[in-house]
């Protein structure tokens, strides 16, 4: 099978278009027309439906895609591996939820990475289903994902479906975080009933198989809540909540050094029973680095320390 025809219809697929394609591939028009075509001839199936709006794939063209991309991903790893330029270079990428604990873990982890080497690493705070994409359309070769226990079978099918690894990282309870100001700091117990009065600070963009954000935010924001601000920044959340005595945040574990930067206190709420789960994914035939180990035994590290 031709590698380049292949890379031309990841392209297509991506883009929509054969006329943007094109572009972007720097070849002209019909020859990529003719190469989508004499691909699709090898293979014996229908990649692409032709529509008056564009390219868009039928049922078998998606399989192709997503085992194409992985197979090109491979390639890459593999020219990327033995590339005589690259023995000292670095090359690093996570996607993960907005964590403290996380977060805290990945400067431990870029303290270690040495000064005398060339290094890209990225490191980006999204959803899952965004985490999910940018392991498989992305380039990004690890992830995190967190999401309610009772939904763990939705995630594992949708997981396995796309061809995903994943390893168990952590479990917890939310906490509530918020300034040690707080007329609720000093409470000895809190309960639900008592945040009705304080302003949450939340994420707005969670996701879970099969189900629609309306759904998503009646089963995974707490009920009844008429005060809120939707933040996706975590240093904007924590200004905010050293700034206003009348916000809160649910958070999963938080580094001490964290809380006393920002005079925050972490509480519990009695009537809190969600439980949630931290889950390590990787494309099925990704070889993890050294340094995708380092960071993993990072982040091992921070999860042992904050629970002593």
């Amino acid at each position: 099978m031709n590698i380049l025809y292949m890379k031309y219809a990841v392209e297509v697929a991506k883009t929509g278009s054969i006329n943007k394609a094109a572009d972007n591939l720097y070849i002209a028009q019909p020859n990529l027309s003719r190469a989508v075509k004499e691909l699709e001839n090898s293979l014996g199936i229908t990649v692409f439906k032709r529509t008056p709006k564009g390219m868009t794939l039928t049922h078998d063209g998606e399989k192709f895609i997503q085992y194409a991309e992985h197979i090109l991903s491979e390639v890459d790893e593999m020219q990327a591996l033995f590339h005589k330029d690259n023995k000292n270079e670095i090359t690093f990428s996570l996607s993960a939820p907005r964590s403290c604990y996380i977060s805290h873990a990945f400067a431990n982890f870029a303290k270690l990475i040495p000064s005398n080497v060339r290094s890209e690493i990225s490191y980006e705070e999204t959803n899952a289903l965004r985490t999910v994409n940018n392991l498989m359309h992305g380039g990004c070769r690890l992830g995190i994902i967190r999401y309610a226990t009772v939904y763990d079978d939705k995630f594992k099918e949708m997981l396995d479906e796309k061809g995903l690894r994943y390893e168990f990282i952590n479990e917890f309870r939310y906490d509530l975080i918020m300034s040690m100001y707080s007329s609720l700091a000093i409470r000895e117990r809190i309960y639900k009933d008592d945040l009705h009065p304080l302003i949450e600070i939340a994420h707005a963009d969670p996701y879970v198989p099969t189900l629609t954000l309306s759904e998503i935010r009646r089963t995974e924001l707490p009920d009844n809540k008429d005060r809120r601000i939707f933040i996706y920044e975590r240093a904007t959340q924590f200004e905010l909540l050293h700034t206003n005595p009348d916000t809160y945040m649910w958070v999963s574990a938080t580094p001490p050094d964290v809380l006393e930067r920002y005079e925050l206190v972490t509480k519990t709420c009695e009537d809190n029973d969600k439980v949630y789960r931290d889950v390590l994914i990787y494309r099925n035939g990704y070889r993890l680095t050294d340094y995708d180990n380092l960071f993993i035994s990072c982040l091992r590290n921070t999860l042992q320390e904050l629970q002593k």
